[in-house]
């Protein structure tokens, strides 16, 4: 690609970023004027405000840039969650569910909501379920006896299809007029219900987890080597593996507590950045950060434009992400087609 070895293509992404970030707080059931936003965001002499003014500063501060702000970090981790494994396994078709985090986190949600917990346990309990997931695909390993990542992808299929089973269950016990719905609307994935709050407690450990596995991305091209080259310079490879893996599978865990399972982001941004950017994991990951704020952010904005009754973002990322992986496989050289 011709933008492949651009200084400037980074940067390009993040402008745009910013751009969509902008744009998509005029996005919505209540419309308003560009002063009208001005005036709401930096006015704070409530006395001084009319009504329309201050329901405007009410809907951007309490819903819209709580939302897009959660947009831009569910997406960014879930980009660098799924580059960062990718890089692991040495494989394009991994993402971050392949050792069972999504499942986990999935069925610690569902396990809160009939257990009748406030809306904050929920998001520990799926945080929890999410680690745990990843916990026992790693204690599979060990019992079989290999240090090997196939054994590893092996205790993680095993690990999902345990915890997508137990999801079942909880589906099938759940009451079907208060309980089941909630766990459907968690399962869909969405952004609607994200507060202030609970951004401002995620936020901090998903960008130092960002910046974390960004630093590492010359230990990942190394790795990306085979482990025996990898030994040769001196590097430890099953320590920085398993922190990867651990960094990785907190930010996953992360964004499933906060918004719900969010399907194919983890898989074809890694891909996209790759396409346009190169494949050196060093900058790499964090160009999937920034293209992954970017493709949540529009597919928020789709979600709350295609209809008069909004629909939950996790179906809107499936649909576009299954295209744009057509278009991967056409157009990616890594991958036969």
């Amino acid at each position: 690609m011709r933008f492949r070895k651009s200084s400037f293509l980074l940067p390009f992404c993040l402008g745009l970023c910013l751009f969509l970030a902008v744009f998509s707080l005029f996005i919505g059931r209540f419309s308003f004027s560009a002063p009208e936003l001005w005036q709401s965001l930096f006015c704070f002499n409530q006395g001084s405000q009319t009504n329309r003014i201050q329901t405007i500063h009410s809907i951007l501060w309490n819903s819209r840039l709580p939302r897009i702000l959660a947009a831009i970090c569910v997406g960014a981790a879930l980009s660098t969650s799924g580059a960062a494994y990718q890089a692991i396994f040495r494989n394009p078709l991994v993402s971050p569910g392949l050792l069972g985090v999504l499942a986990g986190s999935g069925f610690g949600a569902a396990l809160s909501i009939i257990a009748g917990f406030n809306p904050m346990m929920t998001q520990l309990c799926s945080f929890l379920g999410g680690i745990g997931a990843v916990f026992i695909s790693v204690l599979v390993q060990k019992i079989l006896g290999h240090s090997s990542v196939l054994m590893l992808i092996f205790g993680g299929l095993i690990s999902a299809a345990l915890f997508t089973a137990l999801l079942s269950i909880l589906k099938y016990i759940a009451d079907p007029e208060s309980q089941l719905p909630d766990i459907v609307f968690w399962l869909l994935g969405s952004l609607t219900q994200i507060s202030s709050t609970q951004l401002a407690l995620v936020s901090l450990p998903v960008m130092g987890g960002i910046l974390g596995l960004s630093l590492s991305g010359r230990l990942l091209d190394a790795l990306s080597m085979g482990d025996d080259e990898a030994y040769t310079l001196g590097l430890s490879v099953n320590c920085i593996r398993y922190t990867v893996i651990a960094v990785a599978t907190m930010l996953a865990a992360l964004t499933v507590s906060m918004a719900g399972m969010i399907g194919w982001v983890g898989l074809v941004v890694p891909h996209i950045a790759r396409l346009i950017g190169g494949t050196s994991n060093q900058r790499l990951i964090g160009l999937s950060a920034v293209i992954g704020a970017i493709f949540l952010l529009l597919s928020d904005d789709l979600a709350r434009c295609l209809s008069p009754e909004e629909i939950p973002v996790g179906i809107i990322t499936d649909l576009v992400g299954c295209l744009l992986f057509l278009w991967v496989l056409a157009s990616s050289r890594d991958i036969p087609v």
